[in-house]
């Protein structure tokens, strides 16, 4: 598996503007852009960090998992996104490893990326997104 580097950090959040604040004010980074993801019930907003990006995730449905997640855990820590080559060429080596997956097929995500979970029993607690860009 060609795994290139981290490729963000997920943070859940209650409120996008009050999240923003902090990362903005306190620690002086620039917000690279806000977007809704419809298809996961989240807006986004990425934070660039070196070579990585934090990015805050706010549910916007009550069914949404990141809403779930708050509600169970807590806002904090959702996930740690490590971008790929070929995602689908990922997901089959694990599948054949017989690695527990949340998604057998890519989702769209923010920024164009597409998308898939490994569930956190396979990695002892942690979600784990592996993420495909477009090539630029």
């Amino acid at each position: 598996m060609n795994l290139k580097n981290i490729d963000h950090i997920g943070i859940a959040v209650s409120s996008l503007q009050e999240s923003l604040s902090f990362w903005e004010t306190a620690l002086g980074i620039e917000l690279h852009g806000i977007e809704e993801v419809t298809e996961q019930h989240v807006r986004t907003a990425f934070l660039p960090v070196g070579d990585t990006e934090v990015e805050l995730l706010e549910p916007t449905s009550a069914d949404s998992s990141v809403a779930k997640f708050i509600e169970k855990r807590g806002e904090g820590l959702h996930h740690i996104a490590i971008r790929v080559d070929d995602i689908e060429a990922a997901l089959a080596e694990l599948k054949a490893k017989g690695v527990q997956l949340i998604d057998e097929t890519p989702r769209n995500g923010a920024g164009g990326a597409r998308i898939a979970f490994v569930h956190p029993k396979a990695t002892h607690g942690v979600l784990l997104e592996l993420c495909e860009r477009k090539k630029e």
